[in-house]
């Protein structure tokens, strides 16, 4: 009877977790998408740029400059690598697997997704931070919530979950920030790679799961041989 509650609570589970971490941002990503695609607007992306522009300073400027570096390549691929080398050193493979498709798979999304919809960036002023690529979605706000979503997936089962769940949702939103501050990116831009890989991450976790539960259910059910 136990065993059947706790597989019953653990498929309540993974459905909500299906419908909040997959459904739900892949919903608004496909919205704001569409729109993107056919080359509409936003009626709160202009507002919101002003908005943050309005608030500048020098102090912001040095802040926020250094915030968006913490979200750039230059930190995250290091990062990512020494967090792989570490579970592979541990030989915890499935956990390896699972951060190396999480993060170098929202890399490809990302890369992909920005030369099928070629959104030009703002231009509302001249930005300190100089970008050449395409806006949709914000590749630093898809790296940052890969990184973020994967490490509390990693980490769920410790202590650690909510102080790496509220500084790393922290981190992520103000690299999010930073990055309309500087008006290198619409804030749909945001939204967007925040909901793809937080969909991505958590739908690689959910599958990996699901192959796993099978591989142990024919163990348990294949004969032993003499």
């Amino acid at each position: 009877m136990a065993y059947e509650r706790n597989h019953l609570f653990g498929r309540i589970g993974r459905m909500a977790l299906l419908f909040a971490g997959v459904l739900l941002p892949l919903a608004l990503f496909g919205m704001l998408a569409e729109d993107v695609a056919e080359r509409k607007s936003f009626s709160f992306d202009r507002p919101i740029l002003l908005l943050v522009h309005a608030m500048a300073s020098p102090f912001l400027d040095m802040a926020m400059y250094w915030i968006t570096q913490a979200g750039s390549a230059l930190v995250l691929v290091p990062l990512n690598a020494v967090v792989l080398g570490w579970l592979m050193k541990r030989r915890q493979r499935a956990a390896a697997a699972f951060w190396a498709i999480s993060v170098v798979g929202a890399a490809v999304i990302n890369f992909a997704a920005k030369n099928m919809f070629t959104r030009v960036r703002p231009s509302m002023w001249l930005s300190r931070v100089a970008e050449t690529t395409y806006s949709f979605p914000s590749g630093h706000a898809m790296s940052t919530m890969a990184t973020v979503t994967a490490l509390c997936v990693l980490l769920w089962p410790t202590r650690l979950r909510w102080p790496v769940l509220g500084v790393g949702g922290l981190y992520v939103a103000l690299v999010g920030t930073s990055r309309v501050y500087f008006g290198v990116h619409y804030p749909s831009d945001i939204l967007a790679g925040w909901a793809a890989s937080l969909a991505w991450v958590v739908g690689v976790k959910l599958l990996l799961d699901h192959r796993q539960r099978r591989a142990d259910g024919r163990g348990a059910t294949s004969p032993k041989t003499a």
